[in-house]
């Protein structure tokens, strides 16, 4: 298993992590598998979509739409980071990504993306090669 350690530097951000998770399968000796890609964080989230800077701003207008901050949710009483929890579930904490000749299968735009929810904060996802 590998860990990516990630550093996001705002409230909301989007980061990239395809280089790093490609680099994961290449180094491996599993010629051929599935990656699990996994967010250890509850505020986080993983999604495998086009790294547009205009779409990554849709989908947190979207996000931000279906779950506001400061909505009146019971867990803000005590963390005030309800909004957070809630998009994170949206977007879900794990992707599954199959690899062949230790290169990810991806169309041409996919790009695996990390959303930071309640940052900035130092993260950790957890990369973990199955082999056939």
């Amino acid at each position: 298993m590998i860990m990516i350690e990630i550093e996001s530097r705002k409230s909301v951000d989007v980061i990239d992590i395809t280089d790093q998770v490609e680099r994961a399968v290449e180094e491996s000796r599993a010629e051929n598998g599935v990656v699990l890609v996994y967010s250890l964080h509850t505020t986080t989230g993983l999604a495998i979509n086009e790294a547009d800077e205009a779409l990554i701003n849709d989908i947190l207008n979207l996000l931000q739409r279906i779950a506001p901050r400061g909505a009146g949710y019971q867990h803000d009483r005590g963390d005030g980071n309800a909004h957070a929890h809630l998009q994170a579930m949206l977007l879900g904490n794990s992707l599954l990504i199959p690899f062949e000749k230790r290169r990810l299968i991806m169309g041409m735009w996919q790009r695996i993306l990390f959303f930071e929810l309640d940052g900035p904060r130092k993260r950790r996802v957890s990369v973990k090669l199955l082999a056939d």
